[in-house]
């Protein structure tokens, strides 16, 4: 026998071990079937490739090639979400029909560019790599998960997680018995029946948040229900799948289950009992306001293989073991935000598209021909489940005094699947319990029914539509001698010092007093669930209010300063960026960035005022009755203006504080709105009539006919000193701002707002820029309960100035 030729390389499929070199032939590739298996030569490619001028083929070579691959899906998948996202569908649609379309069931029909493009040895290396993408997915997935949060569900939500399980699973065994004479043989074993079944009860928490997240449904009621819901079912469908594994390895010998629980037992309390201790002491070590060790990242990030050997090794399944790790990781910051950080966007976009690969090559839509027979019993078995999983949430939910629209959504949220049941699927073809054509079937069910249910989901379930109310909440339009309410939300603790000089100039007294619902705003990073505090109750929460409540405790220290004329409610939201603004009004339903005020501006139901101070320490916060305080009202007209006069009207009677109104007319009344104009004559006659015999107080018109004028009045007003200029956002007469329009780049300030709190507006003064609440039906944006201010310290920064 000679030695193989350096230019050959031998591969095997099965197992079947043979020394094939004198086979090799000099071809690229030569292939020998053999009683034992199918075994492929090809020829080994140099990889020190110098490029394609030397007359080499990159895709010869493996890595190239893979690189190819993705870049090819990715770009596939993006074609794909760009048509099909004005259709309301997630991005795992998407994904998976990238998949699908390189797949043999469309161009890898092609023989010509199967071999181009995934030669025999590709799925190897996609199927590797998708494996390892479902591990880091489960991963991060039980990091973002709060298993415990089961012992504080509501009954209701057990009842309903308890109704949506057991009645599709009832159903679906029940048909897929009457149908057992036609089911294939690898699908009649009891195990095989009750996997199947039992995964369609489940609602798994990993595909409903990512999905939910895109809706902008997590801060939502409905939102919080159906994540309490999907937690309540994983832990009971993690069960199911300990039966299932351990049935199903029973099957040859029972002894097998046996030491399946006992390997599970021992894993688990590994991980739950030793791992989770390093990491609570991990956090316990790592300083307050301090990013977690590098090197402990690292570790856990390396664990995901460790933990994923051991489970494969012991027949626990090789996405359990990071699943059950993630799960052990302590959610939210320190630790499990920055797994999340680190990780996230590489999981994501790289390792999830070769998830979604693997998928798409093994799916096959030409195998389920002449196979109907065998298919036709799996078909009604799924859609029965998928059925009365819809059916038996929506009864539960109607039963426990939901609204019809809500008890549909909910069960249509309930209804969503994808990368779990993919990863099942993938599964029980490892147990050989489905083949090809079984796996294609399950695939499109799956594919159709989210693809189904989530643009029903968007058009029932509108998460503003609570705050739309028919009721005035303004300043303008609540009674001098009532309680005012005010919703105040705090970005970060440097925003602490002016809202409390903001709630001084709000002058509260014995006939004014005022009820401050004040915010903490926190971004969820690192956990799933949003997280809601109420500090009047925060024993109840233990550790995790505790961790937030310094900077109530400084509130409502300034309201025992202040006697009974102010309380104070304190609250902290921990919730993703895009749905903060609809956390905001949830203290208004119990008594910032740019892009939040932008939302807080479109959503909300009361009035809203934007504080914006240009310098760390403004003289508005310098101190507290310290100083006579010197403020500027711009009155342009509009139901802004009209809001913003009714709160300096308050200030106006604060004894440390003087006030110059200046009213903007436009020449010959021209652009007038003449409701608008008697709405503005009104009020302001109110006003003066009021103040006259204020000398703290100063009222002026300017009468201009465009722009330009308007400009040259308040650089002329800017000649004194004010500590705070105050404006409306919005203004009907359009000569007022002639020649504006184009200076507007944050339009959350308008353009008057804009321009003096920028830098070519050359006063340190702290600018409010108010908006009157929006009624229901109205166009203008506006917003409920009586102020809602936004505080920004370093506005500067956004404006990148």
């Amino acid at each position: 026998m000679h030695d193989p030729p350096q230019s050959s390389l031998c591969s095997k499929r099965n197992s079947f071990t043979v020394n094939l070199w004198k086979n090799c032939k000099r071809q690229e590739t030569f292939k020998m079937s053999m009683e034992n298996g199918l075994f492929i030569c090809r020829k080994k490619f140099n990889d020190n490739l110098f490029g394609v001028f030397f007359g080499q083929n990159p895709l010869k070579s493996s890595f190239p090639l893979v690189l190819l691959e993705l870049t090819f899906l990715i770009c596939v998948s993006r074609v794909v979400r760009l048509l099909l996202k004005p259709f309301g569908q997630p991005k795992v649609i998407s994904e998976i029909i990238g998949g699908i379309i390189l797949g043999p069931s469309v161009l890898c029909r092609s023989e010509k560019f199967r071999m181009y493009m995934f030669p025999d040895n590709a799925f190897y290396v996609i199927q590797n790599m998708g494996l390892i993408g479902f591990m880091y997915f489960l991963f991060i997935s039980g990091v973002k998960m709060d298993i415990f949060a089961v012992r504080k569900a509501d009954k209701k939500h057990w009842y309903i997680a308890l109704v949506g399980v057991m009645g599709p699973l009832c159903c679906s065994i029940a048909v897929a018995f009457s149908w057992r004479k036609s089911m294939d043989t690898k699908m009649v074993k009891a195990s095989s029946i009750w996997g199947i079944t039992s995964s369609l009860a489940m609602t798994a928490f990993p595909v409903l948040y990512p999905i939910m997240k895109e809706l902008n449904l997590l801060s939502s009621e409905i939102g919080r229900v159906a994540l309490s819901i999907a937690v309540i079912g994983d832990v009971i469908g993690m069960n199911g799948v300990v039966i299932f594994e351990a049935s199903k390895q029973g099957e040859g010998k029972p002894i097998a289950a046996l030491w399946y629980i006992v390997s599970l037992t021992v894993v688990l309390a590994s991980i739950f009992g030793g791992v989770r201790q390093f990491m609570i002491w991990i956090i316990r070590t790592t300083p307050v306001g301090k990013p977690v060790d590098q090197v402990y990242v690292i570790a856990l990030l390396l664990g995901v293989f460790v933990v994923a050997f051991v489970a494969d090794m012991l027949g626990l399944a090789v996405a359990n073991g990071p699943l059950w790790l993630g799960l052990a990781v302590p959610d939210g910051p320190p630790l499990g935000a920055i797994l999340v950080e680190k990780s996230e966007t590489i999981i994501t976009n790289i390792f999830m598209p070769f998830s979604y690969m693997y998928v798409g090559m093994i799916t096959d839509l030409s195998s389920m021909s002449g196979h109907w027979y065998h298919l036709q019993p799996l078909l009604y078995v799924v859609l029965t489940g998928y059925i009365m999983k819809m059916v038996f949430t929506l009864i539960a939910a109607r039963f426990l005094d939901m609204t019809i629209r809500d008890s549909l959504t909910l069960s249509l949220i309930m209804s969503l699947r994808g990368e779990i049941e993919f990863l099942l699927f993938i599964h029980w073809v490892d147990f050989k319990m489905v083949g090809v054509p079984e796996f294609t079937l399950l695939v499109l069910l799956t594919v159709s029914v989210t693809a189904v249910a989530a643009p029903l989901i968007s058009i029932l379930h509108d998460p503003t539509r609570p705050y739309m109310l028919n009721t005035r909440r303004t300043i303008q339009h609540t009674a001098p001698n009532n309680e005012l309410h005010i919703v105040a939300c705090i970005d970060e603790e440097e925003n602490l010092y002016g809202l409390m000089k903001l709630l001084e100039l709000f002058n509260p007294t014995a006939s004014t007093p005022i009820s401050v619902h004040a915010l903490r705003l926190i971004e969820l990073v690192g956990r799933a669930n949003p997280v809601f505090i109420d500090h009047e109750t925060e024993e109840d929460k233990g550790a995790e209010g505790c961790r937030f409540s310094s900077l109530h405790n400084a509130l409502k220290i300034f309201a025992e300063a202040r006697g009974d004329y102010v309380r104070i409610l304190s609250y902290t939201a921990i919730t993703p960026k895009r749905s903060m603004h609809q956390d905001i009004w949830t203290p208004a339903r119990k008594s910032a960035s740019q892009s939040l005020s932008s939302n807080v501006l479109k959503h909300a139901p009361c009035s809203v005022g934007v504080l914006v101070s240009k310098k760390e320490y403004p003289n508005l916060v310098s101190g507290l009755r310290s100083s006579m305080h010197h403020f500027i009202l711009l009155f342009l007209g509009g139901a802004d203006s009209r809001e913003a006069l009714s709160y300096a009207d308050r200030a106006a009677g604060c004894p440390d504080t003087s006030l110059t109104v200046v009213r903007f007319l436009s020449h010959e009344n021209e652009g007038d709105i003449e409701m608008e104009k008697k709405l503005d004559d009104q009020l302001v006659t109110s006003f003066w009539v009021k103040n006259e015999a204020n000398e703290r107080v100063v009222y002026r018109e300017a009468v201009v006919k465009n722009g330009e004028e308007t400009m040259a009045v308040i650089h002329a007003m800017n000649d004194e000193c004010y500590d705070l200029w105050i404006v409306g956002r919005n203004h009907v007469n359009p000569v007022l701002l002639q020649g504006l329009s184009n200076w507007t780049e944050i339009s959350e300030l308008g353009v008057v707002g804009e321009y003096i709190a920028s830098a070519d507006f050359s006063s340190s003064a702290s600018v409010l820029v108010v908006q009157q609440q929006i009624l229901r039906g109205q166009k203008r944006n506006s917003g409920s309960l009586v102020g809602r201010f936004l505080l920004n310290e370093y506005w500067n920064k956004v404006m990148h100035i």
